[in-house]
């Protein structure tokens, strides 16, 4: 059995997807897997919840991924996705401060690896989607905030370092540069709309297949 731990936040959770977000997706593309080959068994846990920045995430980490390996067997295997970084970038426009310093950020995604550590084989950080800045700049749902590409990157980039420090997977989702992403957001310009969700869904299929993870 291999069991499949993602934690994100409102992408991971399945925002504005009908189809029940890219984590559902691939539970349905492994169901539909080890349907055709008994042999094969996975569970797959979505542990998204909206507006977690790195702290939250890091706080429920350790207990949630206990509960769910209870009745793991000895030699079975954990995967641990994570999906972190664009809500601690959002920026007070009135402080210059941003919901969680890169300095902490940087502290808690160790520490999330940390934990981690304990319970997977393989870990993957996953990046995040790209924003329309005209429509989240300011922020609707959380006035004088706002969400900016360029703290997304800088956020993201230091997920990547630390991965790259620890030896552990990161992939990117999509070209920041490609200014063509809007089609793949939603009407609110910061989560995915469903052809989003199934884009990030190949991404990341793709990704646990090319490094025989799944």
């Amino acid at each position: 059995m291999t069991q499949i731990l993602i934690f994100g936040t409102s992408t991971t959770y399945r925002c504005w997807d009908i189809e029940g977000g890219w984590v559902q997706r691939l539970r349905k593309y492994l169901d539909e897997k080890q349907l055709k080959n008994p042999e094969l068994y996975y569970i797959i846990y979505n542990l998204g919840i909206s507006g977690d920045t790195s702290k939250d995430i890091l706080e429920r980490l350790d207990f949630e991924t206990k509960q769910r390996l209870k009745l793991l067997d000895k030699g079975e295997e954990v995967i641990i996705i994570v999906q972190v970084g664009a809500n601690d970038s959002i920026i007070n426009n009135k402080t210059r401060e941003h919901h969680v310093s890169i300095f902490n950020y940087e502290e808690n995604v160790q520490q999330i690896v940390n934990v981690t550590k304990k319970y997977a084989t393989k870990i993957i950080f996953i990046g995040h989607e790209p924003i329309n800045e005209s429509l989240v700049d300011p922020i609707p749902w959380l006035p004088g905030h706002s969400y900016l590409n360029k703290h997304i990157e800088e956020y993201e980039n230091k997920t990547k370092e630390i991965c790259k420090k620890n030896n552990i997977h990161f992939t990117n989702i999509f070209n920041k540069n490609d200014n063509n992403y809007n089609d793949i957001l939603s009407p609110d310009g910061a989560h995915l709309n469903s052809k989003g969700h199934e884009k990030m869904f190949e991404i990341v299929r793709d990704y646990l297949i090319k490094n025989k993870m799944i």
